[in-house]
């Protein structure tokens, strides 16, 4: 049996940059730990100003309605602030374009 491990490594493309995510704290928790900058205001996933991409991972919302449609799901959009990883996660940097 082995054991669970508490972190993963989360991802912000293309520039690479790379931080510990705790599988019990948000990403967006998790990524001003790090140093990296993503927007936000609200940090309860109603004002949708932290939506990001989710290109690689999964995550997991401890709230039933985190403010995405269920298309939003579909083509990957997360909301940081509630958003808890399960997995490695890789998002897309939303200051990049």
């Amino acid at each position: 049996m082995t054991a669970e491990i508490p972190f993963v490594t989360g991802r912000v493309e293309p520039d690479g940059q790379t931080f510990d995510a705790w599988k019990n704290q948000t990403l967006l928790d998790a990524m001003e730990q790090g140093g990296l900058q993503w927007p936000s205001s609200c940090r309860s996933g109603s004002c949708r100003t932290c939506l990001g991409t989710l290109i690689k991972g999964e995550v997991r919302y401890e709230m039933e309605w985190p403010g995405l449609s269920p298309e939003e799901k579909a083509e990957g959009c997360v909301l940081p602030c509630v958003a808890y990883p399960v997995t490695d996660v890789t998002l897309k940097d939303p200051f990049a374009d």
